[in-house]
């Protein structure tokens, strides 16, 4: 509130003024005035010019850090040279006693209360000396009176300054927190992931964070202080209408979702607004966006979604493939039995064609239904049974030799697996997990054609690697990628290849890959689909349990080709 530093050098000024107004006054009557008096003018002249020079040297030049001693010093400089003049001028009856209250008002900014006490006794001490010893026969009352005038003066400047002191500190204080939230608050809003801009009642920017300016992919810094929706229309035009609306018409927007296109990528979003009054204007509105990319969110919902989509049909499956199982069986039995009567009762009579292609009709339907019912089993009992460690790369080793002997597999078709050396064994449904190698590597197989590569990699996974994919998962991982360069995934079912009955091959039953997803999904994992340059990359990403992380395989095959 009062700055010692300030006062002080206000102090200075006033003493320089004095001490310049004693030499003139002294010359302009020094023919008159008695030599006493003329030496003590010109003797107080140098002791205010020497001790104001090296105060503004110690404290201005050297930039010297003052004490108390020091400030007391500079008030006793004050009252003898005031004392100085009071004396010239006439004792107790100058009018330039009044100085001594001005010294003292100093003293009460410079000093503590206790130091101001100080300096106003030593001036009632001075004052007294030199009207009572110096000058004898003065009037006791007036100087009394002015004494009193003195204390009076002392406890009040005192006491107010004690007070401005204890307002200036809680200020600092205040000023200190207030900058130490501000910069918090700063840091927060540079560090969060979530994007925050706000702009006034004219679509003028007057924040964004970092974050903001990577998800929208503009340089917002630099457009603070200008229009910025029309920038942000072509990139997200949600975004720039929940702000139009929001600083023009006061509309709060809560989880709204749009989309920010950067390029051939969409980013899905989540936005929320709020309004305060902006205090630059009246009635205006400022209004603050936070967004942030809701991508994996949306993903996980799906994935979900799909579980439980997954979960009801493989219900259903259970109920139905037992329900049929056995009547077909039946019909197949019988079938074959009243084949055999007819072939026994004809004798050596040739049997009608049309009765055998009826006869290898029912039995072949029969054989395509039992089929579809053991794919509607596997995939109804795709849960974990039995947990124990197992060695992933001898699964992959063995699940690959045996689809690559299956008939579906042409002579063109090439079968590779490479496995990382020392992976460590996962907790796991040996079976299960086997099942779900071999669906991967079938349907890869399957996929190809008659010519093509079907690799396997059994490694580490780390999620945030070189493509930055995330699986949501935390922890160590293991993956099997199934590669393949055959045509690719048709657009038209890229978003529907983990639902049941979807397929694209003739002939399929659409349970391979959600009989995959049910599998991994069961040891707690995901199935990643990539799109290659040419053919398709399905990745099982499998986290390692406690007790299995310890655990390594006695030999991993570094690869198998068929």
């Amino acid at each position: 509130m009062l700055d010692p530093r300030r006062v002080l050098r206000w102090v200075w000024l006033g003493r320089a003024a004095l001490s310049c107004a004693i030499l003139v006054a002294a010359v302009f009557v020094w023919s008159e005035a008695a030599p006493t008096d003329t030496l003590i003018a010109t003797l107080a002249f140098a002791f205010a010019t020497l001790a104001t020079v090296g105060s503004a040297l110690y404290l201005e030049i050297d930039r010297r850090t003052p004490s108390a001693v020091f400030y007391a010093g500079q008030c006793a400089v004050d009252l003898v040279l005031v004392t100085a003049v009071v004396h010239i001028t006439g004792g107790w009856s100058s009018q330039f006693a009044a100085l001594y209250i001005l010294s003292i008002a100093s003293a009460a900014v410079l000093l503590p209360f206790r130091g101001s006490l100080a300096v106003a006794a030593g001036a009632c001490l001075l004052y007294a000396a030199d009207v009572l010893w110096v000058r004898p026969g003065t009037q006791y009352i007036g100087v009394s009176v002015q004494i009193a005038v003195f204390v009076i003066v002392s406890v009040g400047s005192g006491y107010v300054s004690s007070r401005l002191r204890q307002v200036g500190a809680g200020r600092e204080a205040l000023a200190a927190q207030l900058v130490q939230v501000q910069l918090e608050a700063a840091d927060i809003l540079r560090t969060i992931r979530a994007g925050i801009v706000t702009v006034d009642a004219n679509g003028c920017l007057l924040y964004a964070n970092p974050s903001a300016s990577d998800l929208l992919g503009l340089d917002l810094p630099s457009m603070v202080g200008q229009p910025v929706l029309g920038a942000l229309r072509p990139v997200s035009p949600k975004l720039s209408v929940l702000l139009e609306q929001s600083s023009r018409e006061g509309v709060r927007t809560t989880r709204a979702e749009g989309v920010i296109q950067r390029g051939a990528e969409q980013v899905e979003i989540g936005v929320t607004t709020t309004v305060f009054p902006d205090s630059r204007s009246e009635g205006g509105l400022t209004a603050t966006a936070i967004f942030q990319d809701i991508s994996d969110s949306k993903r996980l919902q799906a994935l979900n979604v799909r579980a439980e989509r997954l979960q009801a049909v493989a219900e259903l499956s259970a109920s139905l493939a037992h329900e049929i199982r056995n009547p077909l069986a039946s019909i197949r039995s019988a079938t074959e039995q009243l084949a055999r009567r007819r072939a026994k009762a004809m004798g050596d009579l040739p049997e009608d064609d049309d009765e055998r292609i009826l006869h290898d009709l029912v039995v072949r339907e029969a054989d395509r239904l039992s089929r579809l019912l053991a794919d509607f089993l596997d995939f109804a009992r795709a849960r974990v049974t039995r947990v124990s460690p197992v060695d992933l790369g001898a699964i992959v080793h063995a699940a690959s030799t045996i689809a690559a002997s299956h008939p579906d597999r042409r002579d063109g078709v090439q079968v590779q697996a490479r496995v990382a050396p020392e992976l460590p064994w996962v907790e796991g449904d040996e079976d299960l997990l086997h099942r779900a190698v071999f669906n991967l590597v079938l349907n890869a197989i399957q996929a190809v054609g008659e010519h093509g590569h079907v690799l396997i990699d059994v490694d580490r996974y780390y999620p945030s690697g070189e493509q930055g994919s995330s699986s949501m998962l935390t922890g160590e991982l293991l993956s099997v990628s199934v590669s393949d360069d055959g045509p690719g995934v048709p657009p038209e079912l890229a978003d529907r290849l983990f639902e049941p009955f979807v397929t694209g091959k003739l002939g399929g039953t659409g349970l391979g890959l959600p009989v995959v997803h049910r599998a991994v999904e069961a040891h707690r994992g995901v199935v990643l689909v990539d799109a290659l340059p040419r053919g398709t990359r399905f990745t099982m990403v499998l986290p390692l349990g406690r007790a299995a992380e310890a655990l390594l395989p006695p030999s991993s095959p570094s690869g198998v080709s068929a």
